[in-house]
This record gives C-alpha cells, structure tokens and sequence, in this order.
C-alpha cells in the first residue's frame, strides 16, 4: 500500500516482472483469519534480463479512455477505468509501435477478472501464442471464439441508474425460481 499498490499479486507480478525473485508463502490475515498468500524477496541475483512493462505517460492513458467513450470495453461502466494490454504482457510482451489497437479500456473488475482467465489459461501458462489470446474474449470481447481456451460465449451486463429496478425484479424473479439471475436470464432468453 505504502508504494502505491492496492493489489499484492499485481505488485507481486510487477517485481517479478522487473527481475525480482520472490517467494509465495501462506499466512492468516490479521483480520479474519483466512489463509492469504505473502511475498517475500527470495535469495539469488536479479533477472537483468527483464525491463518490466513499459508505463503509459498519463495524457495517452487518459486519450485511449476518452476514445473508448469513457467506459470498460467490456461491462460499459465509467468508473475505476484502466488501460489494460489487449494481449497479456505475459504471453506478448510490450507492443511493437505499429501494433494497431494493442490496448484496451477495462474497469477494476473486469481487469481482475480477465487476470484471472488469463492465469489460469493452458495458452498463457505454456504456450504463448499471441494468435490464441487474439482471438480470445478478454482481447476482442464482440468477436471472439473462446474465453481463456475455454468453449463458452459470455456477456457482462449492468444495470444503471433507473435500470435497477428491472434487476431487482429479475433477481426476484430468480429467487423464487430459485435460479441465479444468470440462469433466469437464459430461461427467459430461450423460452422466446
């Protein structure tokens, strides 16, 4: 938090990324007690060989989210906006400086969730291949074939402002269904 991190395993993968050796150990949390993950400086010389990802000056940040209207490419919100590597720095690297589009605008959430795709992806894990991630949902979310390897088609939606009081009505609609709010969605859309 003191380096301005709100997120350990982001800050974590920045070390490492940067040639750091760390060390994953479990500990409690101080405040309820669940097992967490730590990080610790593990022994051994720095990678010399790894630059880290390259930081966007804050007036190119602040244009590619004003062109993508202000909003996550992928829920719509307008808030918590990050730019985000279309394809993971793990698999690509930084974009050569012809790549057209090689950025996207994400929200907080659908950053963390896309991390979390891409971790545990078989592609990011072993394989690598920038044409895989390319056609995945996290890099082109209105044309893709699979989501992190995955055979599944997904959409985020949320409801605002006067828009949530149809939620509400779904997500009752649900419960006495006794559905998720998901799988009521599917019931409606395929009884059409």
């Amino acid at each position: 938090m003191r380096a301005g991190y709100d997120h350990p395993p982001r800050a974590a993968r920045d070390a490492r990324e940067l040639g750091f050796r760390l060390k994953t150990i479990k500990v409690k949390h101080t405040t309820n007690g669940r097992t967490i993950a730590a990080y610790l400086f593990a022994e051994g010389e720095l990678d010399a060989s790894k630059v880290g990802r390259r930081l966007l000056p804050k007036k190119q940040r602040d244009a590619m989210i004003h062109a993508a209207d202000d909003k996550c490419q992928i829920c719509g919100v307008d808030h918590n906006l990050q730019v985000d590597h279309r394809i993971p720095y793990d698999v690509a690297g930084e974009p050569s400086p012809d790549e057209e589009h090689p950025y996207q605008v994400l929200c907080g959430s659908c950053n963390r969730k896309k991390a979390w795709d891409c971790e545990h992806c078989q592609n990011c894990l072993e394989n690598k291949r920038s044409e895989t991630c390319r056609s995945c949902y996290w890099a082109e979310p209105t044309a893709y074939s699979h989501v992190a390897m995955q055979q599944q088609r997904r959409v985020d939606v949320v409801w605002i402002g006067d828009e949530v009081k149809e939620f509400e009505r779904l997500r009752r609609d649900a419960k006495r269904n006794k559905k998720s709010v998901a799988d009521q969605i599917k019931t409606i859309l395929t009884s059409r």
